[in-house]
């Protein structure tokens, strides 16, 4: 522990090179940490066995120290929370689904994505005009999910007859997507560092979500609050499509005994339309700006090429 005691952290997820918005968030977080005298956390977050790749994680790595960010603990370094890759510590993402499940805010959803589609009658991971930091079409799967229709909220068929174990006693995930029953109609506010006062209605803004999947990955929102719970995480610097995941894990805190941490989100990079930069954005990966001889001053400071 450093004289201070801020903890904040850098997590990447190896799905692909880190852009520009990437770079400006991260940045800040290493500023954040620095300024308060603090230590920052590397992790990574590969829960994605899809996406997921060595040499993006090296990358990550690479484009980082590129840019002058230095951390104090890591996959790279250790430190006294190790693993920090989260494909290694799904013994503590058991734990807290267990205790979610014996609390009884979990139930399991045998819903497929066809039948979610059916019932809301929209596309799958669509979302609306207008949502805070988001743009309308596909977003990518940890970003934001559709307002779950409440199909098998109510279904207990899940729990073994007697005199087996019930519902509550399961020791593992069963093959079904297990989901959080959220407060309906409760307001989630919270104060950003950044942009100011939050509020969210669960059941409105966003349904019953999913923190373990049928495939036997956790969610990133189970990962993201068990880890920093467990990391001793008091500061989460991101972007601001994380706003209403925040929602989610204030719920997730509360339901599992931790303390919130504090959150500053940083406003989103958009390319010269308008368009909010993902990882298929590759003219503007840090990768192939290092390679077209761009400065990190110059990424830094929003002096960039128009993409082609």
């Amino acid at each position: 522990m450093r004289a201070s005691g801020y903890r904040g952290r850098l997590a990447p997820s190896p799905t692909g090179y880190l852009h520009v918005g990437h770079a400006r968030t991260f940045w800040t977080a290493w500023q954040r940490a620095r300024d308060a005298g603090g230590t920052l956390v590397m992790r990574m977050e590969d829960l994605d066995p899809d996406r997921s790749r060595s040499l993006y994680a090296d990358a990550a790595y690479d484009d980082l120290r590129w840019l002058g960010i230095r951390w104090q603990e890591g996959p790279d370094k250790g430190g006294p929370f190790a693993p920090y890759v989260q494909s290694k510590r799904r013994s503590i993402y058991l734990d807290a689904w267990r205790k979610l499940l014996r609390k009884g805010f979990l139930f399991p959803c045998r819903c497929s994505r066809k039948d979610l589609e059916a019932a809301l009658g929209a596309p799958h991971e669509s979302t609306s005009p207008g949502a805070p930091g988001q743009q309308a079409g596909k977003l990518e799967p940890l970003d934001d999910e559709p307002i779950y229709p409440g199909t098998c909220r109510h279904n207990l068929s899940h729990a073994p007859l007697l005199p087996g174990p019930t519902g509550a006693e399961l020791d593992e995930p069963e093959s079904a997507n297990w989901r959080f029953r959220v407060p309906d109609g409760e307001v989630i506010e919270f104060e950003d560092l950044n942009l100011g006062p939050q509020r969210f209605v669960a059941g409105v803004d966003f349904g019953d979500f999913v923190v373990w999947r049928r495939d036997g990955v956790p969610s990133y929102q189970l990962a993201c609050v068990a880890d920093d719970a467990a990391m001793g995480i008091t500061e989460i610097v991101r972007g601001a499509d994380l706003l209403k995941s925040t929602a989610r894990q204030i719920l997730l805190n509360r339901a599992l005994g931790f303390d919130n941490p504090r959150w500053f989100h940083c406003r989103l990079v958009v390319d010269h339309n308008g368009r909010r930069l993902a990882k298929r954005h590759d003219a503007l990966s840090l990768r192939s700006l290092r390679q077209r001889g761009i400065t990190p001053m110059k990424i830094l400071s929003a002096e960039l090429p128009v993409e082609g």
